[in-house]
């Protein structure tokens, strides 16, 4: 029980933190969702015994976290947007900017300022999708280009060897989604 309450007052804690701007976007993802599950292990371990629900505990222990109540409510971090429902628009704009992205490489548009733009919008649309899992290789692939790009400057451009992988990569992420969509 002392962990379910731990996680959860830290996740308080973590929102309060978030609010004030005292920690990145990235930095509360990360922290979010790790204890976003932690908060499901814990509750699982005391489920049942003398507690029905998150409220229950709450009530019982005189826990007052209305901020760690609606991130385990909607159990996402708030800087993970909800597709709300329009899942088909989503699978549609991640498809269209996969090929606008691939496109570009192709046609020999190499320079940070016109790639980037697009990929970090693929990367924020998949993000939307919460039926998505946040660890998926579709997201991996586009994130590590993401990060290559940032450490450019806006008027250097991609070499060859750079245009082939990222093409290779950016391919296997798109067939990742696929078998994400065909599976789900």
């Amino acid at each position: 029980m002392a962990e379910l309450f731990a996680v959860i007052k830290t996740l308080q804690a973590l929102e309060k933190a978030y609010i004030k701007d005292c920690v990145t976007p990235n930095e509360y993802t990360g922290f979010c969702s790790r204890l976003l599950v932690q908060y499901k292990a814990a509750f699982k371990q005391v489920q049942g015994s003398d507690v029905g629900s998150i409220d229950d505990f709450c009530r019982k222990y005189r826990l007052d976290c209305p901020l760690a109540m609606e991130r385990i409510k909607e159990d996402r971090p708030i800087t993970i947007k909800d597709d709300k429902g329009n899942l088909n628009r989503c699978i549609a704009d991640i498809v269209s900017l996969f090929i606008t992205v691939m496109d570009k490489l192709r046609l020999e548009i190499r320079a940070m300022d016109e790639i980037q733009p697009d990929l970090r919008e693929l990367m924020e649309t998949m993000n939307r999708m919460s039926n998505m899992p946040p660890d998926s290789e579709a997201k991996d692939k586009v994130s590590l280009w993401l990060t290559t790009l940032s450490s450019m400057s806006a008027s250097d451009e991609l070499d060859d060897n750079q245009v082939r992988q990222m093409l290779f990569d950016l391919e296997s992420a798109y067939n990742a989604f696929n078998r994400f969509l065909h599976s789900s």
